[in-house]
């Protein structure tokens, strides 16, 4: 069992305790200063005896009429009524016998739990008056000159109980509001609870989610791969050997197509291989990203006979992984659409350090073409790697921008965060 419902427990077992005190305690009162009565005159002290039964039966049914309906107890006036009733019935038991004073109790009592607001403090001094009658001996200390010394013990009293009261009610507003309270807290928990189990559906919808689109990424990851590395790497030994087959008649010049060809199939090996083990491609694992990039850029012009240069501003500085992996591949992709489409004479590079953004720039003066019209993914012309070099530099919140027309060349430009190393990206 939890504190909430242990707390709740608690106070409806109080509140069970104090409606069981409330309906017997009246009772027990009236048959207490009955019997104290009834032996008054065996000590000598005259008592009205049947008008003290009678106004005892009749307390005893006027009490008894509004107990039996509890449904009552939230009508104020009928509560009004009630309790005026008692303390004429009281006040009449005390003036004949004294010692009905203890009966009279109850009306501090009730005034607390059957009347409202400025009703419960009249209540009380109605009852302390009732009660200093008591004390100064009934009616007949008042007409033997005691009525100045009822008036001072009705003061006194009636201040007395009116402070008592006053805490008692605090605490029992304390009392309600903390029962509110936890009433309140049982909801809000339901509530709660509702909630978790539907967030919990939620949760189960997103992981579900979540592994498809990781799923999705990965083959969208091991795509671009593929295509910068065994694509890239096919196609140039297919140039290569397609360059040896049309210079068969000159031996140097197809033994230099042929090595090429050799050496493009060992690195598209290498690469290929360092794929599948998720590592950075071989050329990073040995140089810092300009040298790579400069030394990819040197091997290119060498294959197809097109001057390229690679300048680097900025401070050049380590960045994360997958930093300068995506702008070696953007590289290693322009590079390889500038071979296969531009029929370029010249081609430019700029790495670009800035404070918070690493841009590559790749410009050629080749044919240019039109970049609105996009290109089917997956085809063989190379569209596939514009969409795969825009994939690498989106997914880390970066942006590639394509300028070029017919005749005017084309210029490529790759901007991604300055991610350092041992962020995670």
């Amino acid at each position: 069992m939890n504190i909430e419902a242990e707390l709740r427990e608690e106070f409806d077992r109080w509140e069970r305790r104090e409606y069981a005190v409330v309906n017997v305690l009246p009772y027990l009162l009236l048959a207490v200063s009955t019997v104290i009565t009834l032996l008054q005159p065996i000590w000598g002290v005259r008592v009205h005896l049947g008008a003290v039964l009678g106004l005892t039966l009749a307390a005893t049914i006027w009490v008894a009429w509004f107990h039996a309906r509890p449904r009552w107890h939230r009508n104020g006036p009928l509560m009004s009524l009630y309790y005026t009733g008692l303390m004429v019935l009281g006040a009449a038991l005390v003036a004949l016998a004294p010692w009905y004073g203890i009966f009279t109790f109850v009306g501090y009592v009730h005034a607390f739990l059957l009347l409202r607001g400025r009703w419960q403090y009249v209540g009380v001094a109605a009852t302390s008056m009732v009660q200093a009658l008591g004390y100064v001996g009934g009616l007949a200390g008042i007409r033997a000159d005691g009525w100045w010394e009822w008036l001072v013990l009705a003061l006194v009293t009636t201040v007395l109980a009116g402070a008592f009261f006053h805490f008692a009610a605090m605490g029992h507003q304390r009392n309600d509001q903390q029962r509110r309270a936890l009433v309140e807290l049982h909801q809000a928990n339901v509530k709660l609870e509702e909630a978790m189990a539907e967030n919990a559906g939620l949760h189960a919808q997103l992981l579900v989610q979540a592994r498809e689109a990781g799923v999705l990424d990965e083959r969208q990851r091991m795509a671009r791969e593929i295509h910068d590395t065994l694509a890239q790497g096919l196609a140039g030994i297919l140039t290569q050997l397609q360059a040896a087959e049309q210079t068969l008649d000159a031996p140097s010049t197809v033994r230099r197509h042929v090595t090429n060809a050799m050496d493009l199939a060992r690195e598209s090996l290498a690469e290929a291989r360092r794929t599948v083990h998720a590592v950075q491609p071989a050329v990073l694992a040995q140089a810092r990203l300009p040298d790579a990039i400069s030394e990819v850029t040197r091997r290119w012009s060498e294959v197809n006979h097109i001057d390229a240069v690679l300048i680097t501003t900025g401070d050049p500085r380590p960045m994360h992984a997958d930093v300068e992996v995506t702008l070696l591949r953007a590289a290693q992709e322009a590079l390889a659409n500038v071979a296969k489409h531009a029929k370029a004479s010249r081609v430019g590079l700029t790495l670009s350090y800035m404070e918070d953004l690493v841009t590559l720039d790749v410009r050629d003066d080749g044919v240019g073409f039109e970049p609105d019209a996009r290109r089917a993914n997956g085809s063989t012309n190379g569209g596939f790697g514009l969409a795969g070099m825009r994939q690498r530099v989106q997914r880390l919140a970066g942006r590639l921008e394509i300028e070029s027309e017919p005749g005017g060349g084309t210029a490529i430009s790759a901007t991604v965060p300055a991610i350092p190393t041992g962020v995670r990206s």
